[in-house]
């Protein structure tokens, strides 16, 4: 298995530049802005096909390699100007990782411990004895047994034995959590429609989805103020903020950004990006489109080809989802390039990522850091005739 990344590089958290080898910042569009897929480099002695998961924040990637030694190398703001990446000594053994712009956590068969990312320490920020169920499923941070590990202090957060946790996806202000039977919990901040409840207010508490009741969801996905999951069935819902298409429904926000980039490229005067009433009228009457700012609600999302959604992952403002038959689609915020495009344009739309399929690649993960998006791919195997 391969990873590739594209996106956000300013910190070297994709591929390492010269200026970064030598300690300089850079302000080349192309090593901070990565619009083609490229496969990731890491630590020095680092087998790439060794690398199980990568977890990323804004700054920062982690790779998590899980074959014979278990370790965590990090990549990106402290890492790439000493070499190609820094092996975490600490994290031998450790079977997960999480990481934020301050923290990176560590998750062993007897133990959490939180290391301080602003600091040179020889012990952990915060440690934690677990006990975990053999005969059960392995839990995976951020969910530890009887709660969960959060961002930043207090770490470990207490929840109620009934939801059953089986996943959780924590953004900056909310949450999302997928019990075992297949519900859809959320808690945090609501201003943006991101908990799903129909309403713009805040939750204390994990509160079901009840849009989503009874029905299965095997896959739950957080991004800065939208939330995804995936049904039993494969198929994608979305909610929350949608200004930049992060939910792939129509957005007049982009549209209008779109807009103005066209006109300003074509040296035409730009009333902003309007039309008039007049033009307005017969548009809505040729196709009258409607554009969503804020979906409160669950909503099932169409990409067509129509296919089947395998697992998926949001960054601040973009979504990312593999198909069962292991296509990439992208969507929302593109200007970094991490979509995956090749270009630094935006989308409302799912569109498929056509680098893998050309280089005959199918994906199998995908992993969405703020403003970059990481691909794990394998080669394709193609029948002799």
């Amino acid at each position: 298995m391969r990873w590739f990344g594209f996106g956000f590089n300013a910190f070297g958290q994709i591929y390492v530049h010269e200026k970064l080898m030598k300690g300089e910042c850079s302000n080349s569009v192309n090593e901070v802005k990565v619009i083609s897929p490229t496969e990731l480099t890491l630590a020095n002695h680092v087998d790439r096909s060794d690398c199980c998961q990568i977890r990323a924040s804004w700054s920062r990637r982690a790779s998590l390699h899980l074959d014979g030694d278990s370790c965590v190398c990090l990549e990106g703001f402290g890492a790439s100007s000493a070499s190609c990446g820094i092996h975490v000594k600490e994290s031998r053994g450790c079977k997960d990782a999480s990481i934020s712009e301050s923290y990176l956590t560590l998750a062993f068969s007897d133990r959490i411990e939180s290391w301080d990312l602003q600091k040179e320490e020889k012990t952990p920020t915060w440690s934690m004895e677990i006990k975990t169920d053999n005969s059960g499923p392995p839990l995976n941070l951020p969910v530890v047994p009887g709660g969960y590990i959060a961002t930043k202090p207090p770490f470990y957060r207490s929840l109620s034995p009934h939801l059953k946790a089986k996943s959780l996806a924590l953004s900056a202000e909310h949450a999302i959590l997928l019990s075992a039977s297949g519900a859809v919990y959320t808690w945090g901040l609501g201003s943006h429609g991101q908990l799903g409840h129909g309403g713009l207010t805040s939750e204390e508490e994990p509160r079901a989805v009840e849009a989503l009741w009874g029905m299965p969801m095997s896959c739950v996905a957080t991004g800065g103020w939208h939330s995804v999951c995936i049904s039993d069935g494969g198929d994608l819902y979305v909610w929350g903020w949608n200004e930049s298409g992060q939910l792939g429904l129509p957005s007049r926000g982009l549209r209008k950004a779109l807009q103005e980039q066209h006109s300003q490229q074509a040296g035409i005067p730009c009333q902003d990006a309007s039309t008039s009433p007049a033009e307005e009228q017969q548009e809505g009457e040729k196709h009258e489109e409607v554009f969503i700012s804020i979906q409160a609600f669950p909503a099932l999302l169409d990409i067509t080809p129509s296919c089947e959604i395998r697992t998926v992952s949001c960054g601040s403002r973009h979504t990312a989802a593999v198909t069962t038959t292991g296509d990439l689609y992208t969507w929302g915020w593109g200007n970094y390039g991490q979509l995956g495009h090749q270009t630094l344009i935006s989308s409302d739309e799912p569109q498929r990522v056509e680098f893998f399929r050309e280089q005959q690649m199918r994906v199998v993960n995908v992993v969405c850091g703020m403003w970059n998006t990481f691909a794990a791919v394998v080669k394709e195997e193609v029948a002799c005739s």
